[in-house]
């Protein structure tokens, strides 16, 4: 399953479903689908992921000595929340609601 999600003030993002839905409990929501953020509390949810991905850092950064070449194809939680954080930074200046759906 694939999640969209959209705003007026940004492209639509479209991601993994088991992505999309820890992302949005990061975000403080349910991880229901659809669902929507009203915009005067994407503020709090853009802060609350970003707070997330930093505790998901922390907990995710290996010893130097455990590293194995094979994890080097992974693509962190990080990396994969980058363009759902651009999304929501526009959505904060443009002062819009941000939905998403399974699609």
């Amino acid at each position: 399953m694939l999640v969209t999600f959209s705003c007026d003030a940004h492209e639509n993002i479209t991601m993994f479903g088991d992505v999309a839905r820890r992302l949005l409990v990061m975000m403080g929501h349910s991880g229901t689908l659809p669902s929507a953020i009203l915009s005067e509390d994407v503020p709090e949810a853009l802060s609350r992921l970003r707070q997330g991905i930093t505790e998901e850092k922390m907990q995710a950064a290996p010893a130097p000595s455990a590293v194995d070449e094979d994890d080097n194809d992974q693509v962190s939680l990080a990396h994969r929340a980058i363009p759902l954080i651009a999304l929501l930074e526009d959505a904060v200046k443009a002062q819009c609601n941000v939905m998403w759906k399974a699609s």
